[in-house]
């Protein structure tokens, strides 16, 4: 946290710029905040007539800031108020303000006289400047500066040392336990996107678990069935029977990864796909176009059947001519892309963005259909695995029979004996 720090994020300048004004009308004491390279972060207050007037002459100007920066230094070294006499004799000092070790600036007060006995005991910063004294109007300025016993200007220094302290420490602590309450608040809000994404994943094999009391009375049942179509020459029965069973098995298969074989994910999306071709007939037509170099491409478990599904259910049962679904798979070098095409009424603009947009704390809404469901566990899952990069993309010109394009990136690299 130290690395942004400045003098600006950890002290209210207006703040200090009140405090300081008090502190000059109840000590006759002039006082600055400058920041570490020395420049004023705060306006000058109760500065005198005659340091103001000195000013004005370039020679005398330079020596001043060289007093002011080597007092800046002096006190940033010894991490306290330090005390000394400026070139023209007058008591000045340095008050560090600083945090964890860095020097973030000073307060910089003084511009009066002080006893002679004491005066003795201070650093001469820099060599004594003479001449100023030949000019009557800076002479005369100089005598009404007045003597301030060396006590009280220790005692305001001190004060104002640790109140300087106070304000910077407590500043620093608050932004502390803001940048811990953020980094606390951003792991909540992590975790609870994975516990969100866990749910998710399981959604995808909902139907599954209600055949999980007894899956090997299931598969028995469903080879009964099959071999008892067979003998009676029942051939879509037969058909339809083996094309479930695989289905199921292929739901109910244990995968700890949740990655699957593209290959697989197309003899399940076939499986699928016959299924509805007998119950539906001649208003489905389908086709499925992915090379068998693609076979070993890893994806995630059951993100192609059902967005297939949606297709079905949304543009060929709805119609009595039904409708066309195309799957088809191609490479860009980087990633292997594919396209499930239908020829319906499109998606309107607002619906994609919503499908796009959902998250997990929200799908779970009476109000949001199982297309929403579905389109988001898969687009999720995609995020979750390869990245942001590797979202759906679902392309609509939301015309009749203008078609929706839904579109899947799966990152090609470690696929082995790809040709």
């Amino acid at each position: 946290m130290e690395n942004f720090m400045e003098i600006y994020d950890l002290i209210d300048l207006k703040m200090m710029q009140n405090i300081l004004d008090h502190f000059a009308k109840a000590t006759d004491l002039s006082f600055v905040t400058v920041d570490h390279k020395g420049n004023p972060v705060t306006r000058y207050s109760g500065f005198t007539n005659f340091c103001d007037k000195l000013r004005n002459f370039e020679e005398y100007k330079k020596r001043c800031y060289k007093c002011d920066e080597y007092g800046g230094i002096k006190a940033a070294i010894t991490g306290k108020p330090y005390f000394y006499i400026c070139h023209t004799g007058l008591l000045d000092f340095a008050i560090p303000i600083m945090i964890k070790g860095k020097y973030l600036g000073a307060v910089l007060s003084g511009q009066v006289k002080v006893e002679e006995n004491r005066k003795k005991e201070l650093d001469l910063i820099l060599s004594q400047t003479n001449g100023w004294e030949c000019n009557l109007e800076l002479k005369n300025a100089y005598d009404e500066i007045p003597e301030v016993p060396f006590d009280k200007i220790s005692s305001t220094a001190y004060t104002l040392h640790e109140m300087s302290k106070y304000i910077v420490e407590k500043e620093y602590i608050n932004i502390a336990k803001e940048k811990l309450n953020n980094k606390y608040m951003k792991q909540m809000e992590e975790q609870k996107k994975r516990i969100e994404l866990e749910k998710s994943l399981k959604e995808s094999e909902l139907k599954a678990l209600q055949y999980q009391i007894n899956p090997h009375f299931l598969f028995n049942a469903l080879n009964t069935i099959c071999r008892l179509a067979y003998i009676e020459k029942a051939e879509k029965t037969e058909e339809i029977g083996y094309a479930f069973s695989e289905m199921m098995r292929y739901v109910l298969k244990k995968n700890n990864s949740q990655l699957i074989k593209i290959k697989d994910e197309m003899t399940h999306s076939n499986n699928y796909f016959k299924i509805q071709k007998i119950r539906l007939g001649e208003r489905l037509s389908y086709s499925i176009d992915i090379p068998e170099k693609y076979n070993n491409v890893e994806c995630p478990f059951m993100i192609l059947q059902p967005l297939i599904e949606n297709s079905v259910k949304y543009v060929v049962e709805v119609r009595v001519t039904g409708g066309n679904i195309k799957v088809k798979g191609y490479d860009d070098d980087k990633d292997l892309i594919i396209t499930i095409e239908d020829d319906g009424d499109g998606i309107p603009e607002e619906k994609i963005k919503e499908l796009l947009s959902m998250n997990g704390s929200n799908i779970n809404q009476k109000n949001i259909s199982k297309e929403s469901i579905g389109i988001s566990n898969v687009n999720k899952r995609l995020i979750h695995f390869f990245g942001n990069e590797y979202g759906l993309e679902i392309i609509s010109p939301n015309k009749v029979e203008a078609g929706t394009v839904i579109k899947i990136k799966i990152p090609l690299k470690g696929t082995p004996n790809l040709l």
